[in-house]
């Protein structure tokens, strides 16, 4: 074992004062310095920490940006999502591949560049798009994949190849990034003018109970897609006993077709932060924790100067706006890639430097949360709305959107159409007149609520997109005339696959069976059987999963088997039971011209 290894995890861990809750940022450290956390490094770190080998090497193992392998000096994560595909992703990646002379999944002999199929990184307005090195690269051509391979190769600086920057802050010493916002309509409750400062001492100069009250009386629902009312949430928490009291922030958008948050991050941070601090002065919480994607990193500097101004503002800290005795403060907490990471209790299994692996529940996070102590986990989004509601009022809120779901909903809208971006709409608005905005009018079909949603087709545009409706946590994709609804489910499943933890058997081995079948009939090898084989497999997945991810995991089939069940159907042989997918005669034929035989299989084929 090296020197330099020993030294750089000694350093490491005694900067997180070696607290075991700080593994990730530990490793990722380490992978920085090191390249990888090879088996010595592991080793090395649960050493360090007191924690066994194993403990360390599953976290290492489990999160997409960690490696046990060399990842290059530069390593490019180029998104595969839909949306990805929709825009040329497959030229950009020959690109990237023919230049770097290797194949994705690998490193080039000397170790320099290192190229890896990533899912969604929250660039589905501006695809394709990659990661190299923490930097984020959109809207990327075949051609400019050659020129960042050229500057890689000439050991230019990653941030040199940035060429120009997006709009907003995102032009700001602190970002520099290439993003842009494509905020195409601001509504009342995100994107108004917002006073610094202003929720917070609307909030103090109540008592905590009656600020649940409000958030009560607003209908606020959370904005993470599931819909659980916020303020019974922090009632919840409140009410439930425990020494302390956590404020966890879920920034793990990592649904593709969503990146609604990247946005609120990057242009209204501080109206985010108040919200948790409203939400730490009502549930009697002193820390606040934001788990921000890895996906995301290009921002951390720029939040974190964020925080710094709120606590000289008196925002943060102690004593906030005056309120003598109200001490609240907020950390960020990175993720290193997992979508499973976006369910609340793997969430928190992360932040505790852990596998993100879900809990079973009961107890609810609001019982027994991060380190054990009664914990509100809530949306970006919801937080913001949590700030304006404190400004505004309650029954304000409640006025708009329908009877099931208050206030306006932020979508991020990507695909076949013509302006992609983020749209802040009340809540009731129709598929249709979403469509009419984003001049996706040609459409054949709506992906809502990303995977894990709702595939609709035109019959169904006059659906309301609300919780009583259309429910969705913002991803909106467009599917154009053109497109092949059984490739967009195939990526779609392929996804699932991928993300699933592996924790239990119908997630893992239903998810990979599902896809086998699908595979199957685009193949043109299914029968009618198969068919009800893959909605009777949806049901099992969906009734036998443990978490949210397994339970939603089956919708891009068995939602395109109800909306779009003709595009399946023509790919099956009516009238047959049973097509195998295996072709004997194929498989034998360069054997038996080896042999010089002819095959014999008494009719089988």
């Amino acid at each position: 074992m090296g020197k330099n290894l020993v030294t750089i995890v000694t350093a490491s861990v005694a900067k997180y004062r070696k607290n075991k809750a700080l593994l990730l940022d530990i490793i990722r450290d380490v992978q920085s310095e090191l390249g990888c956390v090879s088996d010595e490094a592991i080793v090395q770190i649960a050493k360090s920490l007191g924690i066994s080998r194993v403990d360390v090497e599953g976290v290492v193992t489990f999160y997409h940006f960690f490696s046990k392998n060399p990842v290059g000096k530069y390593s490019v994560y180029l998104n595969n999502s839909v949306t990805a595909q929709m825009n040329g992703r497959a030229a950009v990646a020959k690109a990237f591949s023919n230049a770097a002379g290797c194949a994705f999944g690998k490193t080039t002999g000397d170790g320099v560049i290192g190229l890896f199929d990533t899912s969604c990184i929250g660039m589905n307005d501006q695809e394709p798009a990659a990661i190299i090195n923490g930097v984020v690269f959109t809207k990327l051509t075949a051609d400019r994949a050659k020129t960042i391979v050229a500057d890689m190769k000439a050991g230019r600086a990653v941030q040199d190849m940035v060429q120009e920057y997006g709009d907003g802050a995102n032009q700001s010493a602190l970002i520099k990034a290439m993003v842009s916002n494509n905020i195409q309509r601001r509504g009342p409750v995100l994107f108004a003018p917002f006073e610094a400062g202003s929720a917070i001492k609307a909030a103090v100069e109540k008592k905590p109970e009656d600020v649940i009250e409000e958030i009560k009386i607003s209908n606020l629902r959370g904005r993470g897609g599931a819909g659980f009312p916020t303020g019974m949430k922090w009632d919840f928490c409140r009410k439930a006993e425990g020494k302390k009291h956590y404020v966890v922030c879920n920034a793990d958008e990592g649904e593709p077709g969503t990146f609604k948050d990247r946005v609120i991050l990057t242009e209204i941070p501080q109206m985010l932060f108040e919200g948790m601090a409203v939400g730490g002065y009502a549930v009697g919480a002193e820390e606040g924790i934001l788990y921000l994607r890895a996906e995301y990193m290009y921002l951390k500097k720029y939040l974190e100067d964020v925080l710094e101004k709120m606590r000289k503002n008196k925002i943060l800290g102690k004593n906030i706006a005056g309120k003598k005795g109200f001490n609240f403060d907020i950390r960020i907490q990175m993720g290193a890639g997992a979508y499973v990471c976006g369910e609340e209790s793997a969430l928190i299994e992360s932040a505790e430097g852990k596998r993100g692996e879900p809990r079973n529940r009961p107890p609810f996070p609001v019982q027994s949360g991060y380190l054990g102590y009664p914990t509100t986990v809530n949306n970006v989004e919801t937080f913001c709305a949590a700030s304006r509601i404190m400004r505004e009022g309650g029954k304000w809120f409640k006025a708009m959107g329908t009877a099931q779901s208050a206030g306006t909903k932020l979508l991020s809208v990507s695909g076949d159409c013509k302006k992609p971006g983020i749209y802040e709409i009340e809540f009731g608005t129709t598929v249709q007149t979403l469509l009419e905005m984003v001049e996706g009018r040609t459409a054949k079909a709506i992906q809502i609520g990303g995977p894990s949603g709702t595939c609709v087709g035109k019959n169904d545009f006059g659906k309301r997109i609300c919780y009583d409706d259309l429910a969705t946590g913002g991803s909106m994709i467009v599917i154009g005339p053109d497109r092949d609804v059984l490739e967009i489910v195939k990526n779609f499943m392929e996804f699932f696959v991928e993300e699933s933890c592996g924790w239990c058997v119908p997630c893992r081995a239903g998810n990979q069976i599902l896809l086998n079948k699908l595979e199957k009939i685009m193949e043109g090898h299914g029968a009618e059987s198969d068919l009800a084989d893959l909605e009777s497999w949806c049901k099992i997945v969906k009734s036998m999963s443990r978490c949210g991810l397994g339970q939603t995991s089956p919708n891009p089939i068995a939602t395109t088997l109800k909306n779009f069940r003709d595009v399946y159907e023509a790919k099956i042989r009516k009238g047959v039971d049973f097509v195998p997918q295996f072709n004997l005669a194929s498989a034998v034929e360069e054997s038996c011209k080896a042999a010089g035989r002819k095959p014999n299989l008494h009719g089988e084929h």
